[in-house]
């Protein structure tokens, strides 16, 4: 009798492990992937877009809802991107559209299809008939508790007898609590990556009222997804617990109320906490790819040194004297000339290698991470000159994740190291993004001076003034009311929003931009932003193309 109890309970013991499991596994997920830089590239490429960019979250809400893609997973992206009151509303008007196109498309062109489809679905029959009794009302209360995926509801609706507007105001009003909550989750996330990444802090009472909100909110929709289940119960002989019937043993004794046996819901969620356990491994295993997906990872951007009265300094004129030499007005390298005679730069290299760089004070230590990236760089482009075209064409391990490279004591870097670890996570410096060159066209013009410590703030000024005014990285359209932005500002938005102490990209940019300042001012509404395509073709001097 011991082991038949031990037995009958393995099923309900395997449910809440695998609960369990996927909580935590989905936790390390979250962690493991780059979910914040996501949001911040989907939040700037719609602030980007003006109203377009609601319409096209809107209609790929709709495309996933009619192609039977979870609309779960788009509707905490509304949440985190959008917030709670305008992520409810754009989701709640793109999920009643979905159901309503769905509907039109079941009781008018896909009849034979979707009937195949109900046939998949038990309860179908059922809800059927109860609609055909209730109307509207039964839709209703489907929607606060679905008895079957709310892709596939949509179409199964439209093969019943509820007629089409009550139908869609029934699915709009009673879909809201759901969606509000998972809205209201997706808001929640967002907020403590942003807090955990550095973001914008929240006090105690902030996050307070945010969780005090969010548990009874979920309170709210449980009680209310319970009662409606009752109701179909009572009214309709509708059964959406998910109990099995009470089956009799062979004595005829009905097994005990509420125990559940193996399940398909059981195995699936077994198999979805495998699943997401897998994934939690393999994403922590592999952080360093997943950081790349969505452009660059983010960083601490506080200030680690401190400037020293007696500062020690670095001799940069060797590379001072490579870039006035080899370096035009406008930025681009006589990687021809330097390819003949790289002596000099060689030379710095070393000497960057043997730097005591812990002695340096703080802005000396930051000139000499800005040129030692922008020498690497050269030195890069030069291994693999004159047959490449572009940076890119470099193989990719190779290139900037590429650990080849000594600065003092320090362990070999990579260009990624350098610029993420050991510059953008110890100084709040964004116009170092105009300061750091990739050998690109579209990245900020190399300057024909070394950078020193002395004379530091003074050089990063005049750079980030004259990308500012140069309509390769901003170009301002009073007419069409349209600025157009280096990429640098979406790649790196949080940078000079926090760092820069911005409110806005369009703020920061307008510090160095007379004109874009004056469009501001004159404005009730930003203007729309356009993202220049980066130009990746190599940064070679005229002539050698």
């Amino acid at each position: 009798m011991r082991e038949v109890a031990i037995s009958s309970r393995l099923p309900s013991i395997a449910r809440w492990t695998a609960v369990a499991i996927a909580v935590v596994a989905a936790i390390l997920l979250v962690r493991a992937l780059p979910i914040d830089r996501a949001i911040e590239v989907l939040r700037g490429w719609i602030e980007g877009q003006g109203a377009l960019g609601f319409v096209v979250f809107g209609l790929v809400y709709i495309a996933a809802a009619l192609l039977f893609v979870p609309g779960s997973a788009v509707t905490l992206a509304a949440g985190a991107v959008f917030g709670m009151w305008v992520g409810t509303a754009l989701v709640s008007i793109a999920s009643t559209t979905a159901a309503a196109l769905a509907f039109l498309l079941a009781r008018s062109l896909a009849r034979e299809r979707v009937e195949g489809l109900a046939r998949q679905y038990p309860t179908f029959g059922a809800i059927d008939r109860a609609i055909g009794n209730g109307g509207w009302k039964i839709i209703a209360m489907l929607r606060l508790s679905p008895a079957i995926p709310f892709s596939a509801s949509n179409y199964l609706f439209g093969l019943t007898a509820v007629r089409f507007v009550p139908y869609v105001l029934a699915s709009w009003a009673f879909m809201l609590p759901g969606t509000f909550m998972y809205v209201y989750l997706g808001h929640l996330g967002a907020a403590g990556l942003s807090a955990v990444e550095g973001g914008a802090e929240r006090g105690p009472g902030q996050w307070a009222l945010l969780v005090i909100g969010l548990v009874a909110t979920v309170i709210v929709t449980i009680y209310v997804t319970k009662l409606a289940r009752k109701t179909l119960r009572e009214q309709s002989g509708i059964d959406l617990s998910g109990e099995p019937a009470e089956a009799e043993d062979a004595q005829g004794a009905s097994s005990a109320p509420g125990k559940r046996g193996w399940t398909v819901g059981t195995i699936a969620g077994v198999v979805v906490a495998l699943a997401l356990t897998g994934a939690a491994v393999w994403a922590n295993l592999h952080r360093d790819q997943l950081t790349g997906l969505f452009g660059p990872p983010q960083a601490k951007l506080v200030e680690t040194y401190q400037a020293k009265p007696s500062e020690a300094t670095f001799d940069h004129s060797l590379f001072d004297e490579v870039l006035k030499a080899r370096v035009t007005a406008d930025g681009r390298v006589d990687y021809d000339g330097l390819k003949k005679d790289p002596s000099k730069l060689d030379r710095y290299i070393q000497q960057l290698a043997g730097t005591a760089f812990e002695k340096l004070g703080r802005n000396a230590k930051l000139a000499l991470l800005i040129d030692a990236y922008n020498a690497f760089t050269i030195r890069l482009i030069l291994d693999h000159y004159p047959g490449i075209d572009s940076i890119k064409d470099i193989p990719a391990d190779e290139r900037w994740d590429a650990k080849r490279w000594q600065i003092g004591s320090m362990t070999k870097l990579s260009l990624n190291d350098i610029e993420h670890h050991q510059i953008r996570d110890h100084f709040a410096e964004p116009r170092i993004h105009f300061a750091l060159v990739c050998a690109a066209r579209g990245c900020p013009p190399l300057r024909d001076e070394a950078y020193v410590g002395d004379k530091l703030d003074e050089q990063l000024e005049s750079q980030a003034r004259y990308v500012n005014t140069h309509e390769r990285w901003v170009n301002v359209e009073p007419d069409r009311h349209v600025v157009e932005l280096t990429q640098l500002y979406q790649w790196y938005g949080r940078d000079f929003l926090v760092a820069g102490k911005a409110d806005s990209v369009l703020d920061y940019a307008a510090r160095y931009s007379p004109e874009l300042k004056s469009l501001l001012a004159s404005s009730k509404e930003p203007p729309k932003i356009e993202w220049i395509d980066y130009d990746w073709r190599l940064n070679r001097k005229e002539g050698s193309d």
